[in-house]
């Protein structure tokens, strides 16, 4: 399958695993595939055959040069399983990787086999947009300590923070603001503009919707948006903040495997 990548894109570098039925994962803004499933890809690995591309910009992918289309990057996910021989495959989103593995389904209904969307929105909300607002404003600033700031109170669900002392939020806010991929501008500008909400009822394969609870940055009521546009979504909820992976990954394996089973009995 031909990618739609313009000229110049280089193609996205990837973590392949394990061996079994394909599972495509596509990642969050500002985040990679180990970020953000380095907790859960052991345990995909050893049921499936797991692929998992870095967006321009994260990982071994080299950062794009033009900002970046929602099209081209559904594409480009659903041609890097298919060059690891992958012909079908399920694909869990995560965060900005929802709405990416919504039009990879829409544009590729003889590949995609299955949805397991996470921390999700077909289009960005008010506070979203705000937070992206804010966001590119600090990626601008260049002041790190702000950015982790940032990203470590809003990533963080409030009763997970409230937990821990104030020396391991600080440790917490350094490390995000210090593994910020060079993408993430384009991660951020992207996810501020897609909107896959028209592509919803014509999504016709299992999916299932994790609702981060505690989420500050994709609420959970434009989550839940997610399972009522979807034609027979099952939809069940998760006790954390936007980093599953951070707060519930075991809870969040669980979620994941139990459906991909059910779809794989079929």
């Amino acid at each position: 399958m031909t990618s739609l990548s313009r000229p110049d894109t280089s193609a996205l570098a990837r973590v392949v695993r394990g061996a079994g039925p394909g599972v495509l994962l596509a990642h969050g803004g500002g985040g990679g595939v180990e970020a953000n499933f380095g907790p859960i890809l052991d345990g995909l690995a050893a049921k499936y055959t797991v692929v998992g591309p870095d967006y321009p910009g994260a990982g071994l992918t080299p950062r794009s040069s033009f900002p970046l289309d929602v099209d081209v990057l559904a594409d480009q996910l659903v041609a890097a399983a298919v060059e690891e021989g992958l012909s079908s495959f399920a694909v869990v989103g995560y965060s900005m990787g929802v709405p990416l593995a919504i039009r990879a389904a829409r544009r590729h209904p003889n590949r995609v086999r299955a949805l397991v969307l996470t921390a999700g929105f077909a289009a960005a909300g008010p506070r979203l947009r705000h937070a992206v607002r804010l966001w590119q404003g600090l990626l601008s600033h260049g002041d790190e300590a702000l950015l982790g700031s940032f990203l470590a109170i809003n990533g963080g669900g409030i009763p997970y923070l409230e937990g821990l002392s104030g020396e391991q939020v600080d440790g917490i806010a350094a490390h995000s603001a210090s593994t910020v991929p060079p993408g993430t501008p384009e991660h951020v500008d992207l996810a501020g503009r897609m909107d896959v909400r028209d592509d919803l009822a014509h999504v016709a394969v299992p999916t299932l919707v994790v609702v981060t609870t505690g989420d500050l940055l994709a609420t959970p009521a434009g989550q839940r948006e997610l399972a009522e546009g979807i034609p027979d979504a099952r939809l069940v909820d998760i006790d954390t903040g936007h980093l599953p992976f951070v707060e519930q990954p075991e809870q969040w394996s669980t979620l994941i495997h139990e459906f991909l089973g059910e779809v794989h009995r079929r």
